[in-house]
């Protein structure tokens, strides 16, 4: 297939770039290469796709309506993941603009775009942050998320309504992948086991929110790209059981799909340090804090409909995974 990626510099779409080459499918990667975090990883991960024969790199922002008008007309992809945008809970505390800029108009961009140019499906990143004020545990997609903590997670839960209304008016399937906290090597630097793993290198504290209690489903990018790439392949359909009188909010008359995709076993913050200092052969100095605006104390994804629907779960334990990422880490910056 042809397939449009955007982000495709980034942490997820790299990876699945690599994934759909890997496999024979033709990727055009949409990336702007902006400075949110160092550009040299995102050139450095551009890099591992740039010389094979199937991969287009363009660089353009998804904000940018003709530039996106301009990509889908030339390239008429069959399918598109959009992956692009402004991330973090925390940036978005302090940098609302930006989210409104990438997350909202950028994705009209790319709604519009599939709706115009007969794309078959639309596969987009959500987040677990939509869950915001949630506390029943594990989160369920069919669960009401109308209680954002942050305009990151806000965006978010805007992105899953506008594509139902495509999904709606031109019958145009769409789904919508709610990703739990995402690690791993060739990651981003924004995220904590980067920071941590830098930091304790370095011999300098680690920054410690809610005092440590925090409980993460972290997923290993592996698991995460083998999600995508289940749900890109099982086009979204209608719900013949969907019923306004008890209205199911992950599926709808519409072809219309969400899921989560975790690793269903929440681990609390400190384990995971601990797990980090055994592959660093290292002890943390560590600057314990109080939990921080927008952020929320646990996560745990309930993955039922992935496992039904495309026969995945998620499953690589974080001993394994923060023991790749470090390996990695030390001969990215050779040290």
């Amino acid at each position: 297939m042809k397939i449009l990626i955007t982000g495709a510099a980034g942490f997820i779409g790299s990876a699945l770039s690599l994934r759909l080459l890997a496999r024979g499918d033709e990727v055009i990667g949409v990336d702007n290469l902006n400075d949110y975090y160092d550009v040299n990883l995102k050139k450095a991960r551009l890099a591992r796709t740039a010389d094979h024969a199937n991969f287009t790199d363009v660089r353009v922002s998804i904000e940018d309506r003709a530039a996106m008008e301009a990509v889908f007309a030339k390239h008429k992809p069959q399918r598109v993941v959009n992956l692009a945008a402004q991330a973090g809970v925390r940036y978005s505390i302090t940098n609302p603009h930006a989210y409104v800029d990438s997350n909202l108009v950028g994705f009209i961009n790319i709604l519009e775009g599939c709706r115009h140019n007969g794309v078959e499906h639309l596969v987009y990143a959500s987040s677990s942050s939509v869950y915001g004020a949630n506390t029943r545990m594990p989160f369920s997609v069919h669960d009401n998320v109308d209680h954002p903590v942050s305009l990151y997670a806000a965006s978010k839960k805007a992105n899953e309504l506008m594509a139902h209304t495509y999904s709606h008016l031109y019958k145009m399937p769409t789904t919508g992948l709610r990703f739990f906290t995402v690690y791993g090597p060739w990651g981003r630097p924004d995220m904590a086991l980067f920071m941590f793993t830098k930091s304790i290198l370095a011999g300098k504290p680690i920054d410690v929110f809610n005092y440590g209690n925090h409980r993460r489903d972290f997923t290993y990018i592996d698991d995460i790209v083998e999600g995508v790439i289940r749900v890109l392949d099982n086009v979204a359909t209608p719900n013949p059981q969907w019923s306004s009188a008890e209205p199911d909010s992950a599926t709808s008359y519409a072809p219309y799909r969400l899921y989560n995709i975790g690793n269903h076993n929440p681990v609390e913050l400190l384990r995971f340090i601990e797990v980090l200092e055994d592959c660093l052969g290292k002890k943390a100095q560590k600057n314990m804090l109080p939990l921080q605006n927008g952020d929320v104390p646990a996560t745990y994804a309930d993955v039922a409909d992935l496992i039904r629907d495309v026969g995945f779960k998620p499953d690589t334990a974080i001993e394994t995974g923060i023991a790749r990422f470090v390996e990695w880490y030390r001969a990215y910056y050779k040290i």
